[in-house]
């Protein structure tokens, strides 16, 4: 596999969602399009394009003929291994090659996630700019208020703090103890396993 990938130029006619280009060595990700073809003058392309590094979201019309260079994002599984209390160390799968990234690199992405679990580094040409958590995150319940027996109402929560440290709202019935699944994207409680 060649290790140089040529640049392939991607004209705004043919944005697609997901696509992702650079524009002015910014990594946009294009999350909305529409082809305008107004009764006077040149047709154009309306779009919404979200930066990848930073979550940004930018609307920009252009030209259809207009080129930009496609960006390759690659994902690379990556095993976490433990937080020394400055960096995070993750250990690439295949290669067992290691590496550490600070906690401002991982921000909230690291939040439902434990040691030994895999994660996806998001990067753009040799830089990590994401980590993509596991979608879903089974952690133990380790502090939380006693439910109160027969009190079964639906949709009252509490805050509950699992095994990484991180806070979730709670059915009043989950217990300290207990395990239970959260959708990372969210942060939201789903079932009690």
């Amino acid at each position: 596999m060649a290790t140089e990938r040529e640049e392939t130029m991607v004209s705004a006619g043919d944005f697609r969602n997901g696509l992702t280009i650079e524009i002015d060595g910014i990594v946009y990700q294009v999350i909305e399009f529409q082809h305008v073809k107004p009764g006077k003058g040149a047709a154009f392309v309306r779009t919404k394009l979200k930066n990848v590094v930073d979550g940004g979201v930018v609307e920009k019309t252009f030209r259809p003929t207009e080129k930009y260079p496609q960006a390759h994002i690659d994902k690379k599984d990556m095993q976490y291994l433990y937080n020394d209390g400055e960096m995070y160390n993750f250990m690439d799968n295949e290669t067992y090659e290691q590496i550490a990234l600070t906690e401002e690199a991982v921000g909230d992405s690291m939040k439902f996630v434990k040691e030994n679990d895999n994660v996806k580094m998001v990067s753009y040409k040799g830089n990590i700019f994401a980590i993509e958590p596991p979608m879903f995150a089974e952690l133990e319940v380790t502090e939380t208020e006693p439910g109160v027996k027969g009190d079964t109402a639906t949709n009252v929560t509490k805050p509950a703090t699992v095994e990484t440290g991180a806070q979730v709202a709670v059915p009043i019935f989950v217990n300290q103890g207990d395990v239970i699944q959260i959708d990372t994207r969210t942060g939201e409680y789903l079932k009690r396993l």
